[in-house]
């Protein structure tokens, strides 16, 4: 998970930065799945997408939490999902999109019970200001930011929280907390 995100993180920086003319704020994030930047783009959130998908396996043998384990599962598909229907398929990238962005924002919140301080506190924090920008770029309140620095600050908490809890498990406890 951690390295799912740290490169996602990465190859969309790049992506943007090799975008003639693109824009933070103007366009949305999955812009860069298309034209000049898709393949770095859509392979890096497929890549994404993968490793969180694989990491749901071990934090089921882990943690052994069903809900969990779905919500981070969901996640991770979805995000695959992102990478292989690029926003010019329409209703399959809208879905794809709409699911990763609820079921990462679900997951950081259900890791609250599964993880001690503070980490268990920045896990709400980060899901529920995830889930409300969400709410907010669903009815078109982009606080100036435009809609992709809303559509980021959906985004940039997830994938926070995934290096967060990434970096968590390997950590190494020999036992999964309390």
């Amino acid at each position: 998970m951690f390295v799912g995100s740290v490169q996602f993180v990465v190859g969309m920086v790049v992506a943007e930065a090799m975008y003639p003319g693109y824009s933070v704020s103007l366009n949305y994030i999955s812009d860069l799945g298309v034209g000049p930047t898709a393949a770095i783009f859509n392979s890096s959130v497929f890549l994404l997408g993968l490793m969180t998908t694989a990491t749901a396996y071990f934090i089921h043998r882990w943690f052994r939490s069903s809900i969990f384990t779905v919500l981070v599962a969901l996640a991770g598909i979805s995000a695959m999902g992102v990478g292989v229907f690029p926003e010019t398929t329409g209703v399959p990238h809208f879905v794809a999109t709409v699911t990763a962005f609820l079921f990462g924002g679900l997951s950081a919140i259900a890791a609250y019970r599964l993880v001690n301080e503070p980490l268990n506190y920045l896990s709400v924090i980060l899901g529920a200001f995830s889930l409300l920008a969400l709410i907010l770029l669903g009815n078109q309140v982009f606080l100036g930011l435009g809609k992709g620095g809303m559509e980021r600050m959906i985004v940039y908490p997830t994938l926070v929280w995934e290096t967060a809890f990434g970096g968590y498990l390997m950590s190494g406890s020999d036992s999964p907390p309390s």
